[in-house]
């Protein structure tokens, strides 16, 4: 029984460091987490409400990944994306998701095309409602997803990584401006090409859509100095 309970007990404390991991990813990308500034696992670990070990493991996964750098007795230092890295990244992303599109869109069943609809209306909905964390986990989902028709799992890691790596700084403020809808929109037009069978029509949406997310990493940086608008009472999350 004692072996039984002690691996419960690490599976309970493995949870708790993902679910710290995940959300440390979703401030990444929102922007709560700045790139340059150094956060130390005491002081996250007081935000969450946890011990600083979870944090502390959490934050090792994403120094694994490139998010984040260890800083010797200090905590952790995000990691700061260029524009240099921002092109690659995207470029990477549209060799392979550009024909994969396509090859989905001739090979996959209209069932599975369709499965991904409420996932799809979710990442607008979440767009209009100004629901960040929503938005960002319906759109990896959706993206993901899309991809692991084609059974190529390696595939879809590398894509994983590549999304974790190229993230929004900033998202926040794209939010507030109303910026992020129309990219949202793009998941349902491309859906319903696919659906179509216009294997052409997708690829080309695809490369639109991830030429539209790299115009607002741009459009953001130019704006990073300029203050968000306030958002008015009753306007959502």
């Amino acid at each position: 029984m004692g072996h039984l309970k002690q691996r419960n007990l690490i599976t309970a404390r493995e949870r708790l460091r993902d679910q710290v991991a995940h959300a440390l990813r979703a401030a990444l990308i929102s922007g709560e987490l700045r790139p340059g500034e150094v956060y130390s696992a005491p002081g996250l670990a007081e935000d969450f409400g946890v011990s600083a070990t979870p944090v502390r493991e959490a934050m090792l996964d994403l120094a694994r990944e490139g998010l984040v750098e260890p800083v010797r007795n200090k905590g952790f230092r995000v990691t700061e994306v260029d524009e240099r890295d921002l092109d690659q990244y995207t470029e990477i992303r549209t060799l392979i998701e550009v024909p994969m599109v396509g090859r989905i869109t001739r090979t996959a069943s209209r069932a599975d095309l369709e499965a991904l609809r409420p996932v799809a209306e979710e990442i607008v909905r979440a767009a209009r409602e100004h629901d960040l964390i929503g938005y960002l986990e319906a759109d990896r989902r959706f993206h993901l997803t899309l991809l692991g028709l084609s059974g190529n799992e390696r595939l879809v890691e590398t894509v994983g990584d590549l999304r974790k790596r190229s993230r929004l700084y900033g998202l926040t403020a794209l939010d507030e401006r109303d910026e992020l809808i129309p990219s949202a929109e793009e998941h349902v037009e491309l859906l319903d090409l696919m659906l179509a069978g216009d294997a052409e029509a997708a690829e080309a949406c695809m490369t639109r859509h991830l030429g539209h997310v790299r115009s607002l990493w741009a459009a953001n940086a130019a704006a990073a100095d300029r203050p968000a608008p306030r958002r008015t009472a009753g306007a959502g999350r």
